[in-house]
């Protein structure tokens, strides 16, 4: 006897009233509908360590970007057939059409562009969707079972469905029902045959034809509503085998993967999703429950966010659910009713705590486990067990670490995480500063199933994730022409530990350095190098293989630069400074006396150049004055030759627009500065003043608010004396009263007066 048993995919109820008609009619074969090629993996559908939600991974051999997911849930009917199978030690196999076939055909392209459309539609949704029904008067909402639930006074199917199956607690004649309905629209509605459909139905009824022929007496069949119709009917042998007879095919591979109810819904672009797989997960697991276990739990969930949630609230929100629920014709509240109870009565009518509900309650992103002796490739089991030996397991939700790089697992989490993001697994992102030169790393992970892809599709690089980032950063090297990309993969392969890759990294960046002549993009590799070379040893690397390249290429840049600053438009100048900043700041982070000293000399060569960029030369001079190089008189000279009335305005305007680059204080501080300036604005006049002052406004913009401040009230004061401010030297301190102000900050900073430090 052959029981066609149609359900909705995700189904809490249907998953309850399928356990229990097995439990009833005790078939010797369940017939699911799922992909024939994963029959094999149905063995470990009762293992301790599998933990839905979860979901089958079947992708092309040779294009792993090929693939195609079956995720099940508890709650799902085809799950607690399987189980039920498994526990019950009686036979269970896969009955759609086999993934090899479809993903052959998806090459094939379709007949009509409506016919690709609907096959589109048929391959994701749970039940029949189509493009267009001619002649139909009512609501329509692409899927026939619309006309079911307009008869019987609802709405929208999804609701109808819910309370007509999902919530029923009587599985009596329950499947008889679905047939009959579903018949009905399969004959009497102007449907359009699509092909994928009718192959999908054919070989289904071979798989069962083939049940019969192995002489199964009891044989349930698990099938979407739609099919069940078609399953029952069946036309001959002959029709079906000619239509599935010379299908093309590929080769497919297999496997089971954790899978999240997150992924389960609608908003993850699933077909065959479901709004809320938390609240499914509740309906299973509590089927009578009138609303008030559900209540309960939200109220649990904002006390914990501190909002104040009374039992009264609770109490309110379940009358006013179950009036809602009445008053619409219901049996009992579902979530739409027990929605607006929450937002009216424990949320006073703001939907802000409703979204907090929908991701903590309603979509619940749980993940589910899969046992690690599932075959898997090899690349994707040596992740997982270096996750699991690591302590880094794979979470549905984003969580936050920080690594201390001095404890060596730590260091090793590092060193794993740096290299799935070599290989483009981008399940960690770093979140605080880069560790180089401190002890802490941050990282937040967060996995998503769809990265088990990727895996697969770097699989092909090695079976480890040291060998499969090693040879993937080596053939993006050898891809790769420029130097600031060769650059960052060497800065990205020394935490990651990757030493034969930074050999060939160091060996390519010396020969592309060594022919480069363009100067900019020697500057852009600078500051990566220099942070290589100063804090590599706090990963344990060995950082001093970059020295000597780095001396070489400061000394090419040093040679090249000031000719480089000359000639240049403004767009270009701007840049330029960009890169002077980053070299600067390596010079000084390098703290080698000759980098400095040949440095500072191309600064003055620069500053010096009539012919360099006046922009540039100003910020040149600038970095001289912090060097101290240039100071008091002998600045003040640079100033008055750069602002003298024989220079262009405009080019005085970008000469000071590079000099007070960054910061303003030094015009606060220094009298005699500001004078230069506030002189040579008061000179200019009001058609000159009118042309400089776009630049103008533009090099005081980047200032902060209480530098513009201030330095407005200073030029509103009136003429300077021309004198420099100084700081007060030590012969003017009076340590006498500095001292009577210690005790207080040692008690500002919880200290006692006696401590051992009080004396210095």
């Amino acid at each position: 006897m052959i029981h066609i048993l149609g359900i909705r995919h995700h189904g809490p109820g249907s998953a309850r009233h399928v356990a229990n008609f097995l439990s009833k009619v005790k078939p010797d074969i369940v017939l699911v509908e799922g992909p024939p090629e994963a029959d094999e993996l149905l063995q470990w559908v009762n293992h301790t360590d599998m933990q839905p939600p979860v979901a089958l991974l079947l992708h092309q051999s040779d294009e792993p970007q090929k693939a195609v997911f079956y995720p099940f849930a508890e709650f799902s009917p085809e799950w607690q057939a399987m189980r039920y199978a498994r526990e019950h030690n009686i036979h269970v196999r896969f009955m759609d059409l086999p993934v090899a076939h479809s993903f052959a055909l998806d090459n094939e392209p379709a007949t009509t562009a409506q016919e690709a459309e609907v096959e589109a539609v048929h391959g994701a949704a749970p039940t029949t969707a189509i493009n267009e029904l001619p002649n139909l008067d009512i609501p329509f909402k692409r899927n026939p079972m619309q006309h079911l639930a307009s008869a019987a006074g609802f709405e929208d199917e999804e609701a109808w469905w819910e309370h007509m199956v999902e919530y029923r607690l009587d599985n009596t004649e329950v499947f008889e029902a679905i047939q009959e309905g579903v018949h009905a629209l399969r004959e009497d509605l102007p449907l359009p045959e699509v092909k994928r459909e009718l192959l999908r139905e054919a070989h289904m009824r071979k798989v069962i034809r083939q049940a019969e022929k192995e002489m199964f007496q009891n044989i349930a069949v698990i099938c979407g509503a739609w099919h069940a119709p078609a399953l029952s009917n069946m036309p001959k042998q002959k029709e079906d085998n000619d239509l599935l007879k010379g299908l093309p095919k590929v080769k497919i591979e297999c496997t089971w993967i954790p899978w999240t109810y997150g992924r389960l819904s609608y908003d993850s672009g699933y077909g065959a999703g479901i709004p809320s797989p938390g609240w499914y997960e509740h309906n299973w697991k509590y089927p009578t429950d009138d609303g008030t276990r559900w209540m309960a739990k939200v109220a649990s969930l904002f006390r914990e966010k501190g909002m104040d949630t009374s039992v009264a609230h609770v109490m309110e929100a379940v009358r006013l659910a179950d009036a809602l629920a009445a008053l619409r014709g219901l049996s009992r509240p579902g979530l739409e009713e027990l929605n607006e109870a929450t937002l009216s009565v424990l949320c006073n009518g703001d939907d802000i705590m409703m979204q907090l509900l929908h991701k903590e309650l309603i979509v619940q992103d749980i993940i589910g486990q899969v046992p690690i002796d599932i075959p898997k490739p090899p690349l994707q089991l040596d992740i997982e067990k270096t996750q699991k030996r690591l302590r880094l397991p794979a979470s549905a939700d984003w969580k936050d670490y920080t690594f201390d790089l001095r404890k060596d697992t730590d260091l090793e989490r590092s060193i794993f995480l740096h290299r799935l993001l070599l290989l483009g697994i981008n399940w960690a992102h770093p979140t605080g500063v880069n560790s180089k030169g401190t002890f802490k790393e941050s990282w937040r992970l967060q996995w998503d199933p769809n990265m088990t892809i990727e895996i697969i599709e770097k699989g092909s690089w090695g079976n480890t994730v040291e060998s499969a980032t090693s040879k993937y950063v080596v053939h993006l090297a050898n891809t790769s022409a420029t130097l600031p990309v060769i650059c960052q993969l060497l800065e990205k392969a020394l935490p990651a530990a990757l030493h034969e890759s930074v050999d060939v990294l160091m060996q390519q960046l010396n020969n592309l350095a060594a022919a480069s002549g363009d100067v900019m993009q020697l500057m852009e590799t600078i500051p990566t190098l220099v942070s290589i070379s100063r804090y590599g040893n706090v990963r344990k690397t060995d950082a001093a293989m970059v020295s000597s390249l780095l001396q070489g290429m400061m000394t090419r840049i040093c040679i090249s630069l000031p000719q480089a600053c000359t000639a240049l438009n403004e767009e270009a100048a701007n840049a330029m400074i960009d890169l002077f900043f980053g070299m600067n700041d390596a010079a000084n982070t390098l703290q080698q006396a000759d980098i400095l000293a040949a440095w500072q000399a191309t600064l003055q060569q620069v500053a010096h150049n009539l012919n360099s960029s006046p922009v540039i030369a100003g910020y040149a001079t600038r970095l001289l004055s912090d060097y101290k190089i240039l100071a008091d008189e002998t600045l003040v000279q640079h100033f008055h030759f750069a602002m003298s009335t024989a220079t262009a305005p405009a080019v005085a305007a970008a000469w000071l627009e590079g000099f007070l680059r960054g910061s303003g204080t030094i015009l606060l501080l220094d009298e005699a500065l500001w004078s230069v300036v506030n002189n040579w604005v008061a000179t200019l006049d009001e058609d000159t003043f009118l042309q400089v002052l776009p630049l103008l406004r533009r090099s005081f913009a980047h200032y902060t608010q209480p530098e513009r401040r201030k330095l407005g009230e200073k030029a509103k004061s009136g003429p300077s004396t021309g004198k420099t401010v100084r700081m007060p030297s030590e012969e003017t301190i009076d340590e006498a009263r500095a001292m009577r102000g210690i005790p207080v900050v040692m008690q500002l900073l919880g200290l006692p007066l006696n401590t051992p430090g009080h004396a210095e």
